[in-house]
């Protein structure tokens, strides 16, 4: 009761006068002062115990990766004779927690090596890791360990694989499993409809939430509508979004979020409406934050309003000064309009406050192996092959139509220089690769870690064409998924 209550020096009295004192009592000890971040009283009681079974360990190894000393928690885990199912979960939930997740994934396939079986919190948790990380090959893997030992996902675990799945941009899979599961719960039906949005398939995401309020046995929460309105503003819905976002508190009782205005600006400013914009702005009753700006920001930069961009960008210079995100769009946005004597200040800007450019960064994965490519790469052993098909793609390209959109190069140089400067973008690198290294007619899913420019968007949409294939791209914003020429977003993210 007294560690029930965090009154530990009640109970470390009542557990000196014990004459006898037997396991329980000393777990229920240790296993407090390791909940409460004691660790130096957990480890000296511990140390003290003559038995000890895995509960007092599993609690000192949770104690301390909670405190953040991840090393000491594994030096206890290792040293565990016997170790359950509960001990290898926390403490490969302890490395998800701490952002090792590739110590977390090496520890959860040392589980499945040693003969203990995973329960739902230990898939659950590695699943939700893999979608953190877009490993989708590990995430099915993990599905088919589910499958061959004939286990039934529970809810918990089979809203992980749906979101695992969704974040890694397998609609057919992560439906499939959504399908499967008799009583889906408000996550599962939250990241269907979210990934569906994130998918370019806005209707798909909307039917969902549809069935979703028609089922009678979930009600959407604030996070299930941030999915509904990325669904219209990806979609330009503008009506529906609207109508969507009053009936938040209008028709579901719920209160306004950030996120919820945030979605509202992205859509509104997409599709150029920039006065309902300002309006609803100015009559949130919470002050706006970065990502509502920032989806301002975005939209002046598709309808190239450059005075209504600097009052977005000084919000967010106000916000987040050290984001380089904000500088390198509103430079992009001056280079279109080419304002150069602005962009020039804008690196000044840059230099001065010590903000660095983060640098884009793409990978693909080929026969299980992952392929890393930075802008302009040429660490890679297939580097020559690389380029020379890139240059014959090019080629081919320019003969089917293919214009350069150079405004997005932050140098006031001549346009060929720009149209090189494009031509070996992070993105464009690692399609190349996929496609030289698998068979004809093979699918390919690049992922990279910021927003697609426009000049890539549109040569991905010539490339999918000339060499037919299907390739799929995740940048910061969404899932691309380009065929035959087109984008799933029909140009608009």
């Amino acid at each position: 009761m007294y560690v029930k209550c965090d009154g530990m020096e009640d109970a470390k009295n009542l557990f000196d006068e014990m004459g006898r004192r037997d396991l329980c009592s000393w777990n229920v000890l240790v296993s407090g002062y390791a909940r409460l971040g004691l660790l130096q009283e957990a480890r000296k009681l511990f140390d003290e115990m003559p038995d000890r079974d895995n509960f007092t360990w599993t609690a000192m190894v949770s104690g301390y990766g909670k405190c953040g000393s991840i090393e000491e928690a594994r030096h206890i885990f290792d040293r565990m004779v016997d170790r359950d199912v509960v001990t290898w979960t926390t403490m490969i939930g302890r490395y998800f927690e701490d952002g090792r997740r590739d110590e977390g994934l090496h520890l959860f396939k040392d589980l499945i090596k040693s003969g203990t079986r995973p329960n739902e919190f230990t898939f659950a948790g590695v699943l939700n890791a893999c979608s953190d990380v877009t490993a989708e090959q590990l995430g099915r893997q993990v599905h088919g360990y589910i499958t061959r030992v004939g286990s039934t996902p529970s809810s918990f675990a089979a809203s992980a694989l749906v979101h695992m799945y969704s974040k890694c941009g397998s609609m057919v899979n992560a439906e499939r499993v959504f399908k499967g599961m008799l009583q889906p719960d408000l996550v599962s039906w939250t990241s269907l409809i979210a990934g569906y949005a994130q998918n370019g398939k806005p209707n798909e995401a909307l039917h969902y939430f549809e069935l979703l309020l028609n089922s009678g046995k979930v009600y959407p929460d604030h996070i299930t509508f941030v999915g509904v309105l990325s669904a219209c503003a990806h979609a330009g819905l503008v009506d529906k979004g609207l109508q969507y976002f009053y009936s938040i508190k209008d028709k579901h009782g719920l209160t306004y979020t950030t996120d919820h205005y945030a979605c509202i600006i992205d859509l509104l400013a997409r599709c150029g409406r920039f006065e309902e914009a300002k309006r609803i702005i100015s009559g949130m009753p919470i002050k706006p934050d970065k990502f509502l700006w920032a989806s301002l920001l975005g939209g002046c930069r598709i309808h190239k309003n450059v005075e209504l961009a600097e009052k977005a960008a000084e919000a967010l210079f106000e916000i987040e000064p050290e984001n380089p995100a904000t500088y390198v769009t509103m430079a992009n946005i001056y280079a279109t309009a080419g304002k150069w004597a602005e962009v020039a200040k804008i690196r000044m800007i840059m230099d001065d406050r010590g903000v660095v450019k983060k640098p884009g960064k793409s990978w693909i994965e080929v026969k299980r192996k992952t392929h890393v490519f930075l802008v302009g790469d040429k660490s890679h052993p297939k580097s020559k092959q690389i380029h020379e098909f890139l240059g014959e793609l090019s080629r081919r390209m320019k003969e089917e139509g293919f214009v350069p959109d150079t405004n997005s190069v932050l140098h006031d140089v001549e346009e060929e220089q720009k149209e090189q400067n494009l031509s070996y973008h992070s993105e464009k690198l690692a399609i190349a690769y996929g496609v030289i290294s698998t068979a004809a007619g093979t699918p390919i899913k690049v992922f990279k870690n910021l927003r697609t420019c426009v000049d890539c968007h549109t040569a991905i949409k010539f490339i999918s064409k000339i060499v037919d294939r299907k390739i799929v791209v995740r940048d910061s914003a969404r899932f691309h998924c380009f065929e035959n020429g087109s984008c799933s977003c029909r140009d608009y993210w």
